[in-house]
């Protein structure tokens, strides 16, 4: 049996022809119940519309760009792809990974190709920031550029960011009021390029700069290589120390949890021993009862697509750049300073 048109399915529907290319292409325009009969239909008919034939016709491509320097499968960027993800193709869009934008040659030959295939209609980027260069070669393509806790808002037509540097200012915040003298920073090296990570190290040393005077504290950061042992480097770094410290702020949840596991194989119990406190509330987070900032980069996901699907159709944004706060979840990991 031969597929079906588009002429069949409007007139199996009882609707216009341009009703059935609006509800494959532009949902939000038609009624829930109008668009559940079209795709009904048109999968009872076999009818795919042509999304070559729309794209000609009205000059955009229906696909969108996600730009990372990192992979996919980080708990962070498959969160945010989730919540852009939960948007974009509802509304007739595609999304394009491209993943480890994160070395030289990597963005040469992305921000070099791309204005020349001219292929998205928007494209996301995801924690890292873009020099000058980059954004002249994106705005060649004339689409809106989103970033999803960019370090920077320049050359960003749009940004939802949380506050990284604050959030872990509140972390440390904690740990000192908790009565802590000894206080450490483990992270992994920054990035050869911004990464909005490395600003949470800003607010640690902030923090207890700010609060020298008050406190008696000795606080120390430790940088170990960035790669995929960066938490067992980490591990190895706090026991060299000459005095093993009575807190520990991590950079991330990926590193504390590990930090909790495999400290107490070396007889640093928490919230006995030490405190410890993480950041981004990811998976597994509550299964250890970790106390951490967390962020929501899955609802970061959803404001960007809806951010960029209003720049898409020429409307203005009431708010191009939104900053929201990391919030701190009180579990088990700390405790006030026994001395």
């Amino acid at each position: 049996m031969s597929k079906a048109d588009i002429y069949e399915v409007a007139k199996a529907a009882g609707v216009s022809i341009s009703t059935v290319s609006r509800s494959f292409t532009r949902p939000e325009l038609v009624s829930a119940k109008t668009r559940r009969k079209v795709l009904e239909i048109a999968d009872k008919l076999d009818f795919n519309i042509s999304r070559s034939a729309t794209a000609l016709k009205s000059g955009q491509t229906y696909r969108v760009a996600m730009l990372m320097n990192e992979e996919i499968t980080s708990w962070f960027n498959t969160q945010v792809f989730a919540g852009i993800e939960s948007l974009m193709p509802p509304a007739g869009y595609d999304i394009s990974l491209f993943q480890h934008i994160d070395t030289a040659e990597n963005r040469h030959e992305f921000f070099s190709e791309l204005p020349v295939r001219r292929n998205v209609d928007a494209v996301f980027v995801a924690s890292f920031a873009i020099d000058p260069h980059e954004v002249e070669q994106l705005k060649r393509i004339h689409v809106p550029i989103i970033g999803i806790n960019t370090p920077s808002l320049e050359g960003f037509d749009a940004t939802v960011s949380i506050d990284d540097e604050k959030g872990m200012y509140t972390a440390t915040q904690h740990l000192i009021s908790l009565g802590h003298k000894r206080i450490v920073y483990p992270c992994s090296e920054a990035a050869t390029m911004s990464s909005s990570i490395d600003s949470r190290a800003r607010g640690f040393i902030r923090a207890c700069e700010d609060a020298q005077d008050k406190h008696d504290i000795n606080w120390q950061v430790l940088t170990v290589p960035r790669g995929p042992s960066f938490a067992d480097s980490a591990l190895s770094a706090l026991l060299a120390l000459d005095e093993f410290p009575d807190a520990i702020c991590c950079q991330m949840d990926m590193m504390a949890i590990p930090l909790v596991i495999k400290l107490g194989r070396y007889g640093h119990l928490t919230p006995r021993d030490y405190s410890i406190v993480g950041f981004d509330d990811s998976p597994y987070s509550d299964t250890i009862n970790l106390t951490t900032m967390r962020q929501d980069p899955y609802g970061m996901g959803r404001t960007a697509a809806t951010k960029a699907l209003k720049l898409i159709n020429g409307e203005p944004l009431t708010t191009p750049h939104e900053v929201v706060d990391a919030q701190l979840v009180l579990r088990g990991t700390d405790a006030p300073y026994q001395g």
